[in-house]
């Protein structure tokens, strides 16, 4: 499978814009497709001559005549006479003779695609810079009803406007707005001073259901939607525009009822503005989930800052019940446990300015080494911290165990191996796709006799890092002194 950046280089003469200008109309097209009944094909010229297929859309509202996608392929024989002359010529090339494809029998129409000098222009390039065909199958032709009247009209008019350089639409507000709702959704179209000419059934019925009564056509779909407008809802500033067929963006229309996404789409011939097509779908459930997340969020949020404070207030009364206390062995069990509640309370303070469950752990570990910092005060030491790699974003789960372990082993660095000297710590953190290793190492003393200790801290990291993150640790006295403790964490 190529992606539309190579095969648009194929034909050696496609500059970027070209490129960006057929990565927005593959974006838009399916609506055309699903309008006119038919495949879509398009084509770029490629440097030996002929067509490559550079993309491919099957419509969701007929049987479609490419059972297999045929991008990368070259173009039929019996099809390159009508691409030809489109593409010469740049004017739509409709065969009126029936072909047989696959068994059955189709149209062929091939329609030159033209862009934009720029966004802000509205001066077209002469010559085309790509082909569509479209592929209409005949097997199941009968006499069309007004709904596939109307769908055909407006397809061929955004066909029409692919020609032009009018489609896809250039604004900066379409980017972030286009897309779904598609046709089936429910369509209306407007003519020029915004009154409904035709509404499909599904376009009507979401209209009915917000609470707007009886018919469409015939009506200013602004003015029927005004009462719904001053219903007291936020009301998005784009909404009338779009709903007066004046604007290519998407907005949402609320009312009690429920909530309707609304797209329009101005439609053009010669520079003209002829009318509209506005997509509408019912959204009302897909909204009402969307405000309950946001609700969740911020309840985890608010609870995660509650966590946080209560830690906060046994780490003060820890605090305070060490400086009061009589006896040294008491005052430093004290201040360790001080010290780990106050990392668990920085995770939590963490989590609860975000909008998710994962957060950035060097921002946490630059807060955990303020907290060894007084550590250091209290060993009477000077000691500097060297930090190399990042650690990265990770989950909740993980963070909480290991910023109380990476407490524990800075610690340890700082009142054991640099007891009463000063020295370095450092630590390198690198993150790979799988895992996450964790180097600490000081310039102290070393492990007496090479053996690690048995004390508290010793416990605590072994059972976080095996137990909790499923991970392994090690220590070790390098030959040029100090200590080094290696960590390993499965990501």
């Amino acid at each position: 499978m190529f992606t539309p950046r190579e095969l648009a280089k194929q034909n050696g003469k496609a500059t970027h814009a070209d490129i960006e200008w057929l990565n927005q109309l593959i974006g838009d097209w399916q609506l055309i497709a699903d309008l006119v009944f038919a495949d879509l094909v398009l084509w770029v010229p490629a440097k030996d001559g002929g067509f490559i297929a550079l993309a491919h859309a099957r419509p969701s509202s007929a049987a479609t005549l490419f059972y297999r996608d045929i991008t990368g392929q070259s173009a039929q024989a019996d099809w390159l006479r009508a691409m030809d002359e489109a593409f010469e010529s740049g004017a739509i090339v409709d065969v009126k003779h029936p072909e047989a494809l696959d068994g059955q029998l189709s149209r062929l129409a091939a329609i030159p695609v033209r862009r934009k000098l720029s966004a802000r222009s509205e001066e077209v390039l002469a010559q085309p810079i790509a082909l569509i065909t479209k592929h209409t199958n005949l097997a199941d032709a009968k006499a069309p009803n007004k709904l596939q009247l109307n769908y055909l009209a407006a397809g061929n008019d955004l066909l029409h406007m692919v020609t032009e350089g009018a489609f896809p639409v250039q604004s900066p507000k379409t980017g972030s707005r286009r897309g779904a709702p598609r046709a089936n959704d429910g369509l209306l179209r407007l003519n020029e001073d915004g009154i409904v000419q035709f509404a499909s059934p599904n376009g009507l019925s979401a209209f009915n259901r917000l609470g707007i009564a009886g018919e469409l056509e015939g009506k200013s779909l602004l003015e029927s939607a005004a009462k719904l407008i001053r219903g007291g809802f936020q009301v998005d500033e784009s909404l009338p525009l779009v709903l007066e067929g004046t604007a290519p963006w998407r907005a949402d229309l609320e009312s009690r009822e429920g909530t309707l996404s609304v797209r329009a789409i101005p439609l053009k011939r010669g520079g003209e503005r002829i009318g509209a097509l506005v997509l509408c779908r019912d959204v009302t459930d897909l909204r009402r989930q969307e405000r309950e997340l946001i609700t969740k969020d911020a309840t985890i949020r608010e609870i995660h800052h509650r966590v946080k404070n209560n830690l906060q207030t046994v780490a003060s009364l820890l605090r305070i019940q060490a400086r009061r206390s009589e006896s040294e062995d008491a005052r430093e069990s004290l201040n360790q446990a001080m010290r780990r509640v106050s990392a668990i309370a920085l995770v939590h303070d963490t989590l609860s300015e975000g909008v998710n469950q994962d957060l950035n752990f060097d921002e946490v570990f630059d807060r955990v080494l303020m907290l060894t910092s007084e550590v250091a005060a209290s060993s009477n030491t000077t000691v500097r911290t060297m930090i190399d790699g990042k650690f990265g974003m990770l989950k909740s789960d993980l963070a909480t165990p290991l910023a109380v372990a990476l407490t524990e082993v800075v610690t340890n660095a700082i009142e054991h191996g640099l007891a009463d000297r000063s020295g370095v710590v450092h630590i390198n953190a690198e993150r790979k796709p799988k895992s996450l290793n964790i180097t600490v190492s000081d310039n102290g003393r070393g492990l007496e006799g090479g053996v690690v200790g048995q004390g508290l801290g010793t416990q605590i990291i072994r059972t976080l890092i095996q137990g909790e993150l499923r991970g392994t640790i090690s220590w070790m006295s390098p030959a040029d002194g100090g200590t080094r403790v290696v960590i390993a964490i499965p990501l």
